[in-house]
């Protein structure tokens, strides 16, 4: 199980990392820099503490958003375990907000399914980590001598 939940935390890392990439880098693919700027003029209209009174820069938010995915990926990829958990609460944070905003603005089911799909499995590494971290956590157990049994009896 240990073996599925590292490839399962390499590939979600992988995946947060170039998705982070393609929104900090418009030499990847001008047409996607070019759809995802208009997206996230969007996203900010609906950004969750707009109603505290703050709205991002929609290209300050690309940016965030971007560096974000891009640096808790590599961590949830590579990072050393604490590391590990600290990206992947991040990360599952960051896919409530994508869901959060994606309903705000009314899109459909199939526009909210790769969120879903990634809060999903993000959430799932994080108990299957837990569970696993449990399992290995030994529990000293308590024996009772003789010489201290016939103390407490005399």
């Amino acid at each position: 199980m240990a073996f599925l939940l590292a490839v399962l935390r390499v590939l979600l890392g992988g995946f947060f990392a170039l998705t982070g990439a393609a929104k900090l880098s418009e030499q990847l693919s001008a047409p996607a820099s070019q759809q995802t700027k208009a997206l996230f003029e969007q996203f900010a209209e609906v950004f969750p503490l707009k109603v505290f009174g703050y709205q991002p820069d929609p290209m300050s938010y690309q940016v965030a958003v971007g560096w974000l995915e891009l640096l808790a990926g590599l961590l949830l990829a590579l990072g050393p375990p604490m590391l590990q958990e600290i990206s992947n609460f991040l990360l599952i944070v960051l896919m409530m907000g994508a869901i959060f905003t994606l309903v705000s603005l009314k899109e459909s089911l199939n526009t909210c399914i790769p969120a879903i799909v990634c809060l999903v499995l993000l959430m799932l590494l994080d108990v299957c980590q837990l569970v696993v971290q449990t399992k290995k956590v030994v529990r000293p157990t308590r024996k009772k001598t003789p010489s201290s049994v016939k103390e407490f009896s005399e």
